[in-house]
């Protein structure tokens, strides 16, 4: 059975992807990198270990340890936690933060593959083994959305494109043509309920793959949370890009849609 490392951040991606990796016949050697970090992950997986993000000198080691040569990194990690102090790093995260050139996502994600490989591990398509979750194109939602709804979607789509091309996020929040959000630093969630308060009610939200997007890490991914972000700031649509876009608790979320009359797209 080949063994395969899963470095794992909040939300229920880690525990989809532990399980498919199981049914695929490999051993999961699961590091939960965060105190949030889903518990359900403990009961998938062979193997379990708690190593903190900062911790990259232990983490590395656990790898080694238990020659763990194929790892992919999966679940949300924000960039936050480098100004927030809530993670303390050791000198290897150190050394690795202070050489980078810029703190923007895909330099720091491209040095921590660097830095992997350095310890003979490599870091592969995190979405090979859930590729099942990325919805193709169509309407998911018994409501489809209004015409407005629609141009917005479009709309946004080109915005957050761009805004994936600068390398800042990948979501963004729209209403009659102007954009009300685009998320940064604070990641998805709070980028929608800043964007659906600020166009008070009927807002729709974007999100898409960057034009450039690196497989191993990053995938955008919405869930039950992004819904009910939405619905906390009073936002009515959702669009996605279609076989780039990650879909988690499918069911719960188009269940919870459908009541709440959110329409929800992948274009």
């Amino acid at each position: 059975m080949e063994k395969i490392g899963l470095l794992a951040g909040a939300g229920k991606l880690p525990v989809e992807c532990a399980r498919a990796a199981k049914n695929h016949g490999y051993e999961v050697y699961a590091i939960a990198l965060l105190p949030e970090t889903d518990k359900e992950l403990k009961e998938v997986a062979a193997h379990y270990e708690e190593i903190s993000i900062g911790n990259l000198q232990t983490l590395f080691d656990y790898l080694k340890q238990n020659e763990l040569k194929r790892v992919t990194m999966i679940g949300k990690v924000t960039k936050e936690l480098l100004f927030s102090g809530k993670i303390q790093p050791d000198m290897r995260a150190l050394q690795l933060i202070t050489a980078l050139p810029d703190r923007s996502d895909d330099t720091i994600m491209m040095a921590f593959i660097r830095e992997l490989a350095k310890e003979g591990a490599q870091a592969f398509d995190q979405t090979s083994l859930i590729r099942t979750l990325m919805p193709s194109r169509g309407n998911l939602t018994e409501r489809e959305p209004s015409e407005t709804e629609r141009k917005d979607m479009e709309f946004g789509f080109r915005m957050a494109k761009e805004l994936g091309r600068l390398d800042v996020g990948q979501t963004v929040v729209v209403k009659e043509l102007a954009v009300m959000a685009l998320e940064a630093i604070e990641g998805t969630d709070a980028c929608i309920r800043r964007g659906g308060e600020l166009a008070r009610g009927g807002a729709v939200v974007v999100k898409v793959a960057k034009p450039e997007q690196d497989d191993r890490f990053d995938v955008p991914t919405v869930g039950l949370q992004t819904l009910k972000s939405m619905l906390e700031s009073g936002c009515k649509a959702l669009a996605i890009e279609a076989g780039k876009t990650l879909l988690v608790e499918r069911d719960e979320v188009i269940a919870l849609a459908n009541e709440k009359g959110i329409a929800i797209t992948a274009l």
